[in-house]
């Protein structure tokens, strides 16, 4: 997988962090004898039964894909980059805001 993608994507988990979002990460299998689905022996039923009755959006990122990240143009700034934010808007962010 390349390197910008998945820097992308714990960008992108890490960002749900600090909404306090539930985020779970870890190798999808689907046990033998249930045939739940699991992410490293936790199964996705019970970190769905959290969320019964809500609205949700449900993001799956593989850590696996290989494609490449296009190119995108901030609408901000202008400048030419990969992966999910502006670095040069991010580096002022995090400037103006002391972090």
């Amino acid at each position: 997988m390349p390197a910008e993608r998945r820097a992308s994507i714990r960008e992108l988990s890490m960002d749900a962090y600090e909404l306090e979002l539930d985020v779970v990460q870890g190798c999808v299998n689907r046990g033998a004898g249930d045939g739940r689905w699991k992410v490293d022996g936790d199964t996705l039923d019970r970190w769905l039964a959290k969320h019964d009755g809500e609205e949700v959006v449900l993001i799956l990122a593989s850590l696996e894909d290989d494609r490449p990240l296009p190119p995108k143009t901030c609408r901000t700034c202008g400048t030419d980059y990969k992966g999910a934010s502006c670095p040069r808007c991010r580096t002022a962010r995090v400037r103006l805001r002391g972090r």
